[in-house]
């Protein structure tokens, strides 16, 4: 990916997030609290990563999905920062950084993949 690119599509918080492993503000991004039909895709690249109906409200503050939309779109990393150990999700196309995937979501999966809205582009389905 070319970074002037990002800087100059990207707002500065989309950058620091995708880029730069940032998180957004709980309970202020635009996706937290929105349930139409469509595609999730990677603000940075467009791949398609998330369908709407695997969302779910969660009390986290960041949109939540139960799953990918295949599991060739993510990948996972160990995250050991701020003191916690945690899996980061990430595109896998262009390695951005998404959010986080907890095992406290609904079943049948039992994750949470919680992702920073910044970090996404929705895509009505038509």
């Amino acid at each position: 990916m070319d970074m002037d690119d990002l800087k100059n599509r990207l707002s500065k918080l989309a950058f620091n997030v995708t880029q730069n492993s940032s998180t957004e503000t709980a309970f202020t991004g635009k996706y937290f609290n929105f349930f139409k039909k469509g595609i999730y895709n990677c603000i940075c690249c467009n791949s398609e990563l998330f369908n709407s109906s695997e969302k779910f409200k969660s009390s986290s503050g960041w949109p939540s999905f139960s799953s990918p939309i295949n599991k060739d779109s993510i990948d996972f990393h160990e995250d050991n920062s701020s003191g916690m150990k945690r899996i980061e999700v990430r595109c896998k196309k262009c390695q951005s950084h998404l959010g986080h995937v907890f095992d406290d979501g609904p079943k049948p999966t039992g994750k949470r993949f919680c992702i920073n809205s910044v970090a996404l582009n929705f895509e009505k389905k038509k």
